[in-house]
């Protein structure tokens, strides 16, 4: 559970807006369990405006070819006129009882490649490195990293340096779908390793093959089952993906969250996405009030992380309600045996066990009408055969039954904590 900088700020953050968004997290958040914060792509990007013209970009690095913040836009960096990185920055986060992340694109950037610059720790350089003929179809700052000692001295040095700012989440991009990149990944986890300190490893981005599951278990925590998702109820297009989209895949993968394996169903783009939203223009999210609920009960059931892309200094009432359901969160948390128990056209279900003998039923309408659903709760495969509900939106209570009744309106969702 966390918040990730894309949704409002895609690759401009400045460190005055990351600093006032980790003030809110850590007062209103937290408390709930919020505690990761993580800026995303571009902080390295002296001028990120550009990136629709790759040629003009321009980079920080160091010595050893690493990127760096970019000192104008992350003040802290610099001290004694050196630029060393994010350790004040993530000192910072720490102070607030929260945890640290960064968003790196794979490979071993191109200008070091062109400049030659040495690995840190090794007698290798630059070009023993990369892997010229492999480079991130999407992206214009790196080539790939050949699978050898020396591309394994080029992570194990990123990785020393990331330990030494104090990173606890490690965002990899174009690594786990086009292109699926193993070799990589595994150089990721050995270097996370010898670091000796426990960084979250995340993969992106979808949609990540559940045929490859058992490869990435051993070496990430987190893997996008989708390509970029955003706030669309249905999207005509294939990118980026809808809500509407993501129950099919969050079914497909639900059998795999469990402690340290997590199918990541994406960002949350609630709330405020702006000034810079890393897709479309400022906006408040495009989801009505309903499909919000249905959003974060979806990922809340299949048991995806919560990382929320909201502009945080600009929290509304209703938004921070929706984030700080301390009972739908505890479905996230500790939920488990979570799986997609009925279809019936456009009417899903989903159950999960809770702690003790609470049990959960999610109820779906992903209809464009109004929808009544009524079953003996035997339909859903629950062990009991009667329960007492709580629907943990409305806070509605039922006594003891066999069956339960709800009107959903289009795109709602109910959620039950049901007791034997």
């Amino acid at each position: 559970m966390g918040w990730n900088s894309w949704d409002s700020y895609g690759l401009t953050i400045t460190e005055p807006q990351f600093r006032e968004n980790v003030a809110v997290l850590a007062k209103t958040l937290k408390p709930f369990g919020w505690n990761y914060a993580v800026i995303d792509e571009g902080w390295f990007l002296k001028n990120p405006q550009d990136r629709p013209t790759p040629e003009k970009l321009q980079f920080e690095l160091d010595a050893n070819g690493r990127y760096i913040p970019v000192p104008s836009r992350f003040p802290s960096a610099i001290d004694h006129d050196e630029n060393t990185g994010f350790v004040a920055l993530g000192a910072f986060v720490h102070a607030q009882g929260l945890k640290f992340g960064i968003h790196i694109v794979r490979g071993i950037p191109r200008e070091s490649v062109d400049r030659n610059l040495p690995v840190a720790g090794s007698h290798f350089t630059a070009k023993d490195v990369a892997d010229t003929a492999d480079a991130c179809p999407w992206d214009p700052t790196n080539w790939g990293v050949r699978d050898t000692p020396a591309g394994q001295a080029w992570y194990d040095s990123l990785l020393q340096q990331y330990a030494s700012w104090g990173i606890d989440y490690l965002k990899v991009d174009c690594i786990s779908d086009h292109p699926y990149k193993p070799t990589e990944i595994r150089m990721l986890h050995r270097a996370i390793v010898k670091t000796g300190r426990p960084i979250i490893l995340s993969l992106s981005p979808g949609p990540t093959s559940p045929g490859i599951a058992k490869e990435l278990i051993p070496y990430a925590q987190m893997w996008r089952i989708s390509d970029d998702f955003w706030d669309y109820w249905k999207n005509p297009k294939t990118f980026p993906r809808s809500l509407h989209g993501q129950f099919e895949l969050a079914a497909a993968w639900s059998a795999y969250a469990k402690p340290e394996t997590w199918p990541d169903a994406d960002m949350l783009p609630l709330g405020y996405l702006g000034p810079i939203p890393g897709e479309g223009e400022a906006r408040d999210s495009r989801l009505t009030h309903d499909e919000q609920r249905t959003l974060l009960t979806l990922w809340s059931m299949a048991r995806s992380p919560l990382i929320l892309g909201a502009n945080l200094t600009k929290l509304d009432e209703w938004t921070t309600k929706l984030l700080t359901n301390r009972d739908i969160l505890d479905v996230n948390q500790f939920g488990h045996d979570q799986r997609q128990a009925a279809v019936e056209g456009d009417a899903l279900a989903w159950t999960s066990s809770g702690k003790g003998n609470v049990r959960y039923l999610a109820l779906f309408n992903l209809g464009d009408q109004e929808k009544t659903i009524k079953h003996a709760y035997a339909f859903y495969n629950l062990p009991g055969s009667s329960y007492s509900s709580r629907e943990l939106w409305t806070e509605r209570t039922t006594g003891r039954s066999e069956q339960f009744t709800v009107t959903l309106p289009p795109h709602g969702c109910a959620l039950l904590e049901l007791k034997p």
